[in-house]
């Protein structure tokens, strides 16, 4: 595999980084679209439904197209293990950790996986960890955990939810830091990943959940929005991303992702302001500018 050099890449992985952060946007719409579909949606029939939508939205470009879906499904056990571990793996411990934790400090533990990203790329070829880009990485993270976690203590008895928690931070940030070693995969597969994933959820639905389909039109509405955005072209965007471009840059923007939502929350009238979120913006803003703009490899020579 090679590398890019030093002068290279700057230029060459801006619009990547940029495609990147729509996930991060999209991901930000999260909470807002999860509260139109009125919260009586069990949680693996939600994740099944909304990754069936993402699945069937491939086809339907496939076949506009006139591309034959069977090039896409021909790829080595390594890359379907590392996709449906990834999109799956990160849902499964995630469902698990707020049925065995509080929310909060699950969502705490779990939102490590974008330093995970930072610190992990370290070990991929051709990638150097910036002192810059873990300095914005922390200041994110604080702002990242006062946003989420005011109030929030951990105890012992929620053990087992918070290790599920932070089996998520690795599994995430694992699958985006490995995707980087398969650049050569087209991103087209994904879809082929949240078919995978849709088909696994559904047998955990069966298995554990009783059905509760949406009632109103607004509830399909949030349903039809989840498949399409978040768990739908966040996806692809996201894959996409993590392996054409900066990889560093991704991870701390990814703190940007609670804060947008909580933005979306309040301008919805479902949230209220407050001096703790204005310090979380700025923590996360200003960890963002260290590491983009002090984090930039300057040209060789």
């Amino acid at each position: 595999m090679t590398t890019l050099s030093q002068t290279e890449k700057p230029a060459t992985t801006g619009p990547a980084t940029a495609i990147g952060f729509v996930s991060i946007l999209l991901w930000g719409a999260l909470a807002l679209l999860t509260t139109l579909t009125g919260g009586r949606i069990p949680e693996f029939q939600l994740l099944a439904m909304t990754f069936t939508l993402a699945f069937c939205c491939m086809l339907v470009k496939w076949a506009l197209l006139g591309q034959n879906p069977l090039r896409y499904l021909r790829q080595p056990a390594p890359v379907w293990l590392l996709g449906i571990g990834g999109l799956f793996g990160y849902h499964l411990f995630y469902f698990i950790a707020l049925g065995r934790a509080p929310a909060v400090e699950a969502s705490l533990l779990a939102y490590l996986w974008p330093l995970l990203i930072v610190l992990l790329s370290a070990l991929l070829p051709g990638e150097q960890l910036r002192l810059a880009h873990l300095l914005g990485a922390l200041l994110s993270l604080a702002g990242c955990w006062v946003l989420i976690g005011a109030g929030g203590s951990f105890d012992a008895q929620y053990l087992i939810g918070y290790l599920a928690a932070a089996a998520c931070a690795l599994i995430w940030s694992g699958y985006s830091v490995a995707s980087r070693l398969f650049k050569a995969v087209p991103t087209d597969t994904v879809g082929w990943f949240c078919g995978a994933t849709a088909l696994l959820a559904w047998c955990c639905h069966f298995a554990w959940e009783q059905t509760v389909w949406p009632v109103t039109t607004l509830q399909w509405l949030g349903v039809l929005g989840l498949g399409l955005g978040p768990v739908g072209i966040a996806f692809f965007t996201w894959d996409y991303g993590i392996k054409h471009g900066n990889l560093q840059l991704l991870g701390v923007l990814a703190y940007s992702a609670p804060l947008i939502s909580t933005l979306l929350l309040i301008a919805a009238g479902q949230a209220q302001g407050s001096s703790r979120v204005l310090f979380a913006c700025g923590a996360i803003v200003v960890g963002a500018l260290i590491a983009g703009v002090l984090g930039r490899r300057r040209p060789a020579g």
